[in-house]
């Protein structure tokens, strides 16, 4: 099966959203810049993207991600493309083995 690595959801101001989500959850912030941040709860990251970075989407990661089309790599190493589902919803297929371990 798949896995589900993080869901991104866009926020106008990272520095208060990471504020509110460390205050009113037990989570902690795994990385942080100017224009986006990963919360790590138990079973799920979530990912605060800035508006025109990073769409707002679903990332999901796969053995076989560059099938989805040509692969970008990050600045975390990590590599990945973007589709769109059905309904227009962004979908970040993540290439598995440019994970960290």
């Amino acid at each position: 099966m798949d896995s589900i690595h993080h869901v991104a959801i866009t926020v106008k101001d990272l520095p208060r959203a990471i504020k509110w989500y460390t205050e009113k959850f037990d989570c902690r912030v795994s990385y942080q810049d100017e224009t986006w941040a990963m919360l790590d709860f138990d079973n799920i990251q979530v990912a605060l993207v800035v508006p025109n970075q990073h769409p707002a989407h679903l990332a999901i990661t796969r053995k076989n991600a560059q099938e989805y089309g040509a692969l970008t790599t990050h600045r975390d190493g990590i590599r990945s493309v973007y589709i769109d589902d059905s309904e227009d919803n962004s979908v970040e297929i993540l290439e598995r083995d440019s994970l960290p371990k």
